[in-house]
C-alpha cells in the first residue's frame, strides 16, 4: 500500500475540463473533470464558498446565545450559534462581530479565536472560523439583518445543550458546526 502524505498536506487536483459552473449569490457549484494527485481522473461536484464565522456567545450569567431560525435545505427549523458568510476580502473576526449583532442584538467585547475547520469537505471548500464571545452587551438599536432571515434568540445552559446533543430521536435540533463550536469552546469555560 502505497503511503499517502501527512495529515493537512496540500495536494491541488488539476481541473482537466470545466462541465459547469453556476455562480449564485453566495457560492460557486462547479462539476468539473478532474485529474486528483493520485493519478486518477474522474467528473467531480462540488461547491466553492468563500468561507464564515461562528460565535458561541455566553452571558454573564452562563448562559449560551443561539438563534432559532428556518433553514429552507432541510424545510426544518433549528436551533444555531449565529455565524455568517464571509463577504470578499473580510476578515472572519469581523464577520462574526456583525453577524452577532444583526442576528442577536448583542455586542461581544471579550472574543477568543476557537479555530478553524472544514463544514463538508467531500462537496464543499466551506472553512468556518469559530469564536468565542463574551462580555456581551445588549444593544439599544440593533443592526437590521438579512431580509430573507426569521431569527428568534433562544438562551441556553450547558446541559441544556449537551440533552439536546445527545437527543437520540432522528431529529437533529442543532447543526454541525454549532456542536463543534460549542465544544471547542469548553476548554475557555471550566466553571460551567
Amino acid at each position: 500500500m502505497t503511503e499517502l502524505p501527512p495529515i493537512g498536506a496540500i495536494a491541488q487536483s488539476e481541473i482537466l475540463v470545466n462541465r459547469l459552473k453556476y455562480q449564485g449569490r453566495k457560492y460557486t457549484y462547479c462539476v468539473d473533470r478532474l485529474k486528483l494527485p493520485n493519478g486518477k481522473i474522474g467528473d467531480y461536484e462540488y461547491i466553492k464558498h468563500p468561507g464564515a464565522g461562528v460565535a458561541v456567545p455566553i452571558t454573564a450569567d452562563g448562559k449560551f446565545v443561539l438563534v432559532k431560525q428556518y433553514r429552507f435545505a432541510i424545510s426544518r427549523y433549528i436551533l444555531e450559534f449565529p455565524a455568517g458568510t464571509l463577504e470578499l476580502n473580510e476578515d472572519p473576526a469581523d464577520t462574526i462581530a456583525r453577524e452577532l449583532e444583526e442576528e442577536t442584538g448583542f455586542r461581544g467585547h471579550t472574543w477568543q479565536k476557537l479555530g478553524s475547520f472544514y463544514l463538508c469537505p467531500g462537496y464543499s471548500d466551506e472553512i468556518i472560523h469559530a469564536y468565542l464571545a463574551k462580555d456581551l452587551e445588549k444593544l439599544v438599536s440593533p443592526p437590521d439583518g438579512d431580509e430573507d432571515e426569521e431569527i428568534e434568540v433562544v438562551f441556553c445552559d450547558r446541559s441544556e445543550l449537551e440533552q439536546m446533543f445527545n437527543t437520540n430521536n432522528g431529529d437533529t435540533l442543532l447543526d454541525a458546526k454549532s456542536v463543534t463550536a460549542f465544544y471547542l469552546a469548553l476548554k475557555y469555560l471550566d466553571n460551567l
